[in-house]
């Protein structure tokens, strides 16, 4: 018997058999390579998440303090006012914050006038700038109304002045250098909210060497007066920034004449 005749056979099953032993194994492989392109493609389909970002705000700046008040206004409730044109008041950040101070004394007559300027960013943990600014117009009252060294303290919302406002009348006794050195002084506080910034306007006056406290009545018409311009002159700050970032932008190019 021819033995190489007899090996073919066995030859050949054994090679099929070594085949389809292999055949599950490549099944395994692409099956897992058809089921990680799957999860591939869904992965690609599906939306990605987009961080959170604060909420715009109106103001991104400030308006210059002692230009939020006309001289002729100065002229009215600061009588001779010096400098006419205001002090700046020294800030860390002007972005954020800014005040300006007037004071006169017309013979013995005292009047002084001060507009600050708070500016609030949104921020995801704290809210909003709308929200902060409220907040803090809150604070701006409360110094006021929480303070027991202050005398017939009164407080309303002030109409038309900005978004909100409060109007705080109040009188105080100043000490000087003496002991027997004071001062009473009759004094109101109206604290606005335009958009997200915070115009607290405060307004005191004193007749000196025994002349008569102004009334009432005369230092909150000041005030309230006061705050209304400022209050405006904020608001319309934000469009000339709006009409500067407009003619800042470079203008589209004009399309070729055919």
């Amino acid at each position: 018997m021819d033995r190489t005749a007899s090996r073919r056979p066995a030859s050949r099953l054994a090679v099929r058999a070594l085949a389809l032993a292999a055949l599950p194994v490549l099944l395994v492989t692409g099956c897992s390579s058809s089921s990680d392109s799957s999860d591939d493609a869904t992965q690609d389909n599906e939306p990605q998440s987009v961080a959170p970002t604060p909420e715009p705000v109106r103001f991104e700046g400030l308006p210059e303090p002692c230009e939020t008040i006309s001289q002729d206004t100065v002229g009215e409730v600061v009588p001779q006012a010096d400098p006419e044109t205001g002090e700046t008041l020294s800030s860390s950040d002007t972005s954020t914050s800014a005040a300006c101070l007037w004071s006169g004394l017309d013979d013995f007559q005292f009047r002084s006038l001060t507009v600050a300027l708070r500016r609030f960013d949104s921020d995801l943990s704290l809210g909003s700038g709308d929200e902060r600014a409220t907040e803090y117009l809150q604070q701006m009252v409360d110094e006021i109304t929480g303070d027991d060294a202050n005398r017939d303290v009164e407080s309303a919302e002030l109409a038309e002045t900005g978004d909100a406002a409060t109007s705080v009348a109040y009188s105080v006794t100043k000490t000087g250098d003496g002991e027997d050195d004071e001062q009473d002084y009759r004094q109101q506080r109206v604290v606005s909210r335009v958009g997200n910034v915070v115009l607290t306007l405060d307004y005191s006056g004193a007749g000196f060497e025994g002349d008569d406290m102004p009334s009432a009545d005369s230092v909150r018409e000041a005030a309230e007066t006061a705050a209304r311009e400022a209050a405006a002159a904020v608001d319309a700050s934000a469009e000339a920034a709006g009409g500067e970032a407009e003619e800042d932008a470079p203008a589209e190019d004009a399309p070729a004449d055919e």
